[in-house]
């Protein structure tokens, strides 16, 4: 990557984040924090308005916006293959909110571009296996992900599958994962008073 390229994507990085430290920088480009700290004075002398703050890390100032970003071919592309992960492998509303997403990137895209995804679209697939669940009936994605982003306690009536029983949980949301063909809620019981792991297609 030329240095060109490497300024404008430590800039779309500062943006993606509150703060981000010069290590983290280093680390994704492979460069030393000499050259990190060289680059970032470059985007301050071309007028960036970079906050540093030492052992912290830097940040820009709040209401500074890029212009509208471009994506490259093989960005898009990418884009694309997740799409054909996130409509077989998550919800439905994960997946509606995906694809007004993909609409916005697709809407900046080239006319080439926008043609190289049309003629990609068919050639990209996710097949499910037999022992992976319909997730048009497991809708629980994102209001799991909206109760960990505002630390709200969720209240769940769950199937445990080695008692056969239903009940209902309150409990306080750490994070997901997907295994073995099935989403996992892990979150603190306050019923059992411990950790557990929640299967979503019980809930």
């Amino acid at each position: 990557m030329n240095r060109i390229d490497r300024i404008s994507a430590i800039l779309i990085q500062l943006q993606s984040r509150r703060v981000v430290k010069a290590a983290d920088i280093a680390e994704r480009f492979n460069i030393s924090l000499r050259t990190v700290y060289r680059d970032i004075k470059t985007l301050e002398e071309a007028g960036i308005p970079l906050i540093g703050e030492a052992g912290v890390g830097y940040s820009i100032m709040d209401g500074y916006r890029l212009p509208p970003v471009m994506f490259t071919k093989e960005e898009a592309t990418a884009f694309l293959t997740a799409e054909k992960f996130v409509e077989k492998l998550t919800d439905a509303s994960t997946m509606t909110h995906y694809k007004s997403a993909m609409y916005k990137v697709r809407a900046i895209l080239k006319t080439t571009d926008k043609d190289l995804l049309e003629g990609m679209d068919n050639r990209i697939e996710v097949l499910k296996t037999l022992n992976m669940p319909e997730t048009a009936n497991n809708d629980h994605i994102q209001t799991i992900l909206h109760s960990i982003s505002q630390k709200k306690v969720l209240a769940l009536n769950y199937f445990a599958q080695h008692s056969q029983e239903h009940t209902k949980r309150y409990v306080e949301p750490i994070g997901i994962f997907f295994m073995s063909g099935y989403w996992h809620l892990i979150a603190w019981c306050r019923l059992r008073n411990a950790y557990r792991d929640f299967r979503t297609d019980r809930i």
